[in-house]
């Protein structure tokens, strides 16, 4: 974050502090509020029939939080034709039952993944004041505790959806044919980008290339839109978590601009549908479900999941 953004987050910090009590009593209030966010793509190959795709991200699931379970469980009523989970589902160490119950009727649907750091590590306590440093992270202690990463992973290959973790795949959802690739978790640095597809193997059909990433560093963004995809799915920023009307996000917690912390835009330029975006590839970032349990507060910034109607273009 450079000097002008940390007194701007400062600003925006002294402004929340200002609103007192009342504000932190609803800032724990508006974890619950969750909500479903809709937004229009037009993206797909000309003479498509649309496609409706549900992001989920960020839930940090804890085995008590029955009313977030019941909510995503709510989810499969939107009938999505793909789910994409962009990571950090769990934040407890008990939490792989009750979050497959969760996921279960969206299991069932057509589904890619990545996983985020809080997938494999449960998080810990965390001075907020490190979100205004220009690197946030701190380093995983050996005795961390470890998540259960690979039985999730598991358990959504068994249940047919495409792991993305530093890997391409395929799938034909709704007539559309989507080439997909994604990376592990660039906020532990795990990413390392797929090779491009062997010469000869493109095909003349019409698709869709979906890049899937938890967090959206610019190096990765950077290397999916050279990579030439169309879309781009990303998690991790909590759209800010905690949030100035009238400045929006204060820290994304990664190198994104806090102009997109969250929602629909173009990467690297403006968005495809606006002026100078032509060269752009439409970017959406959720501002997720969830926080940590050691910061459950969200101010201005509801906890969410999207239904992104993918159109033709």
């Amino acid at each position: 974050m450079s000097a002008a953004g940390a007194r701007r987050a400062l600003r925006g910090l002294g402004a929340l502090a200002a609103v007192g009590a009342a504000g932190v009593a609803y800032a724990h209030v508006e974890t619950k509020l969750f909500t479903v966010r809709e937004a229009t793509v037009p993206v797909l190959p000309p003479g498509s029939d649309d496609l409706r795709v549900l992001h989920v991200s960020d839930l940090h699931l804890v085995p008590s939080q029955r009313r977030k379970i019941e909510w995503v469980r709510s989810l499969a009523e939107l009938e999505p034709d793909l789910v994409v989970d962009t990571g950090d589902n769990l934040a407890h160490v008990d939490s792989l039952a009750p979050l497959l119950h969760a996921l279960e009727p969206l299991l069932a649907v057509p589904g890619a993944f990545v996983m985020g750091s809080n997938d494999y590590y449960a998080p810990v306590p965390k001075n907020p004041a490190r979100y205004l440093l220009p690197d946030a992270r701190v380093p995983f202690a050996s005795e961390a505790r470890l998540l259960p990463a690979g039985e999730l992973a598991a358990a959504m290959r068994d249940a047919g959806w495409v792991d993305l973790t530093n890997r391409r795949d395929a799938l034909r959802v709704g007539g559309v044919r989507l080439d997909l690739v994604g990376v592990d978790d660039p906020h532990l640095d795990r990413d390392v980008f797929p090779a491009p597809e062997p010469a000869g193997s493109a095909t003349d059909e019409p698709v869709l290339r979906v890049g899937v990433t938890h967090a959206p560093y610019r190096r990765v963004l950077d290397s999916m839109h050279d990579d030439g995809a169309d879309l781009v799915l990303a998690g991790h920023t909590h759209g800010g978590q905690l949030c100035v009307p009238g400045l929006g996000a204060l820290v994304t917690n990664c190198d994104i601009d806090r102009r997109r912390a969250k929602g629909l835009h173009g990467w690297p330029g403006a968005r495809p549908d606006a002026p100078g975006g032509d060269a752009s590839t439409w970017l959406h970032v959720s501002a997720g479900a969830g926080t940590s349990p050691y910061a459950q507060v969200r101010f201005a910034c509801r906890p969410e999941a999207t239904l992104l109607t993918l159109t033709a273009r």
